[in-house]
């Protein structure tokens, strides 16, 4: 491996660290993901304990609680405390427009994020992160497992060339394209943004990559033919470069908290015909900027 990439695996590799005494917070890998011990969320969390998450989340971009017994409305306080709920792209009528039902069965033929990608870059304004909750995994042994990718170490294991070339590019999002050969449903309002191929964390002011296979349509600045070639790269680093990679295994009661911005995710559809269900809230995030 080249010294540049075993430095930024040195710089961002992320070791165990006190969060007050009401919880524990132990890493998945020493670069990605954590699990959020001695929280109960159906009730309200204190002031320090609402702080010392979201330092977590900063430090970690995946957090895993397990044995959570929620109702919707703990589901939504529990997003609440990061943000303005973010409302379902397409909502069924009479349910509730936070909450989207993540399901799958031996009827589908598809499902939801069975590939890597952020949910909604297409957007304006992408969502800063999203809260699955899972209350029915496949039989045991039967899969179902979601694979999150740091970007932020995907940006910076690049050679310094490649992050030089990249600065200063724009990609064109289109929200069209995860629906192709499908009828988007009625009502969906289709997006179609363009956003810098690298950009900054918000609150970290540290780069990341942003360009994912479903939305991504094509980077501004190059000829059709360049931009798919420099897309594939990217994508295949993303996908084929396991340090950037945690595994969740999913049990029933488990939430998954994950960082949007500077995380990609792939739930995987490897327990067909079994079934998996959940139910996922995002928090409104804003404009990604270089």
């Amino acid at each position: 491996m080249e010294q540049f990439a075993l430095d930024a695996i040195e710089r961002l590799t992320t070791r165990t660290r006190e969060y007050g005494t009401s919880f524990t917070v132990d890493p998945l890998t020493p670069l990605l993901g954590a699990e959020v011990s001695g929280l109960d969320l159906t009730k309200e969390l204190t002031a320090e304990q609402t702080d010392d998450v979201k330092r977590a989340f900063l430090a970690h971009h995946v957090l895993v609680f397990r044995d959570q017994n929620l109702t919707d409305e703990d589901h939504k306080r529990f997003a609440g405390l990061f943000g303005p709920l973010h409302p379902v792209a397409a909502p069924v009528e009479g349910s509730d427009p936070y909450i989207l039902e993540i399901s799958a069965d031996k009827d589908s033929r598809a499902v939801a994020g069975n590939g890597w990608h952020a949910d909604g870059t297409a957007d304006t304004e992408p969502s800063l992160g999203s809260m699955l909750h899972i209350t029915r995994i496949p039989e045991a042994g039967s899969g179902g497992d979601t694979l999150f990718a740091n970007m932020h170490l995907a940006y910076d294991m690049l050679s310094p060339a490649m992050k030089t070339f990249l600065e200063g590019l724009t990609a064109v999002h289109d929200g069209a394209l995860p629906w192709r050969g499908q009828t988007p449903p009625a009502g969906y309002d289709i997006p179609l943004n363009e956003h810098p191929v690298v950009v900054r964390h918000p609150e970290t002011g540290r780069k990341l990559l942003f360009v994912n296979g479903p939305y991504t349509s094509h980077i501004v600045q190059l000829s059709r033919g360049e931009s798919d070639a420099v897309l594939q790269m990217l994508y295949t680093h993303i996908a084929r470069t396991h340090l950037l990679h945690c595994r969740v295994r999913w049990q029933p009661g488990t939430l998954v908290f994950w960082d949007n911005r500077c995380v990609q995710h792939h739930a995987v559809w490897d327990y067909y015909p079994h079934a998996r269900y959940g139910r996922r809230i995002a928090i409104n995030g804003t404009r990604p900027t270089a």
